[in-house]
């Protein structure tokens, strides 16, 4: 017996052993990976899974799932290339001729833009920035921006402008200041209509902002996936582009045309001045990350773009009953501390005093009262919640607002100390 014994404790310093040695040819991980925030969606997405029966507000699902797929004739194209070699084989690293031509008819006759390349922001900003630049975003921004900087070592030169609290408009006044200082920026980023905010910027406003980083020598990145020219609310508001050498507009056909599994996005630039020479460093980016884009996507893109914006409008007429729905749902929180409404598919409102954990809020709106928002935490404001008000169907969706409004007159009337007692409670019933 004393022998075994002695021997379970060799075979244990053994083992100890080897996990020591192990652990210690461990190699590291990327700090500038370590140093990006974690995906909200995948934690929201997480979070609704643990409570059968939620309805999410969290992630914009626009179009894709529940309301409306791409074109028929966009599919269409989809399967009768489905069986050509071609699709399966390396394409253009700039996307296709067909496609690009397209894009090119529309954003000029749309947008007013003349040179498209098909690229994404890590790409921007791998091909614009280095990691001691500095780059400006509004608060609350968009949280796959500040992810895509922080990952390619930029984190920590992030310049965090602030938004109109009344209206959740960029404060272009704090912009000419940083833009005059002794260390502008290089780049200035803007989302417009704004995901999270659903604030639409004014041709004058988006103007005026080109003009400030001209004058600076600024790179200004225009993110205009929710492109207005379809999700845009409200008479006289209308989506403004601008075409300067320094400008680089991003937009998508994924969200109007239902196409988010398709995964297709595209850049356009002026291909003189500056523009021109991005060209060729975008081109770079472009064959190292992706390689090429997708084929089989691209010609769903040219049969979306073929559809028109007609097709896309008549969809987004229907949201209307669901925007409706979640601006009386976020009422118990007060008008005033509720913006958006005016594009793309978003309200961002603030939570009563005392609730700036609002990672909890979510949590506990989700146990509760099973529906889900994204914490304004995620975008750069505690104490906020954004709600996405195309993920339902109109049944559904005034299903979900109705229990987000009965969740929020609690939270009025509760505070900070409901939450945590709930939450409290359910940990001890796990």
């Amino acid at each position: 017996m004393a022998q075994a014994a002695g021997g379970d404790r060799l075979v244990a310093a053994a083992t100890a052993a080897a996990a020591r040695h192990q652990q210690a040819l461990q190699p590291a991980t990327s700090q500038r990976v370590l140093q990006t925030d974690a995906p909200c969606i995948v934690k929201t997405k997480k979070l609704v899974a643990t409570t059968e029966g939620t309805l999410s507000l969290a992630q914009g699902l626009p179009a894709g799932i529940v309301h409306w797929q791409p074109p028929p004739q966009a599919l269409k194209r989809a399967a009768e290339m489905a069986n050509d070699p071609a699709v399966s084989a390396y394409g253009p690293d700039e996307g296709l001729p067909a496609l690009r031509d397209a894009l090119r008819r529309k954003i000029r006759e749309e947008n007013g833009l003349e040179g498209v390349r098909q690229a994404a922001f890590t790409n921007v900003v791998l091909a614009l920035l280095d990691a001691s630049d500095r780059v400006v975003l509004f608060k609350p921004y968009y949280f796959n921006h500040l992810m895509a900087i922080q990952m390619s070592g930029g984190g920590a030169n992030v310049a965090y402008g602030p938004r109109y609290p009344a209206s959740g408009h960029p404060d272009l006044d704090w912009l000419a200041g940083e833009l005059a200082g002794p260390a502008p920026p290089k780049m200035v980023v803007i989302t417009n209509p704004c995901n999270p905010t659903g604030v639409l910027m004014s041709a004058e406003e988006v103007e005026r902002a080109a003009e400030l980083c001209a004058a600076a020598g600024a790179w200004l990145v225009l993110d205009n996936t929710y492109e207005a020219l379809h999700f845009v609310y409200g008479e006289g508001r209308r989506h403004h582009c601008v075409a300067a050498p320094h400008v680089i507009n991003l937009s998508s056909k994924t969200q109007a045309f239902g196409m988010m599994g398709w995964r297709m996005g595209y850049i356009a630039y002026p291909e003189a001045g500056g523009g021109g020479v991005l060209a060729g460093e975008l081109l770079k980016v472009q064959d190292t990350i992706p390689v090429c884009p997708t084929q089989i996507s691209q010609y769903v893109a040219l049969g979306a773009v073929e559809a028109g914006r007609q097709w896309v409008e008549e969809q987004v007429g229907g949201l209307a009953g669901n925007r409706a729905a979640l601006i009386d749902a976020l009422s118990p929180l007060g008008t005033s501390n509720i913006v958006g409404g005016e594009g793309a598919i978003y309200l961002f409102a603030k939570l009563p005093d005392g609730c700036e954990d609002d990672d909890a809020v979510v949590e506990w709106l989700v146990r509760r009262h099973k529906v889900c928002l994204i914490p304004g935490s995620s975008c750069g404001r505690p104490g906020h919640v954004r709600a996405a008000y195309a993920n339902l169907k109109p049944q559904l969706c005034a299903e979900a607002a109705a229990r987000l409004k009965a969740g929020l007159r609690e939270l009025v009337e509760g505070g900070m100390p409901a939450v945590r007692s709930f939450l409290e409670q359910q940990q001890q019933l796990q």
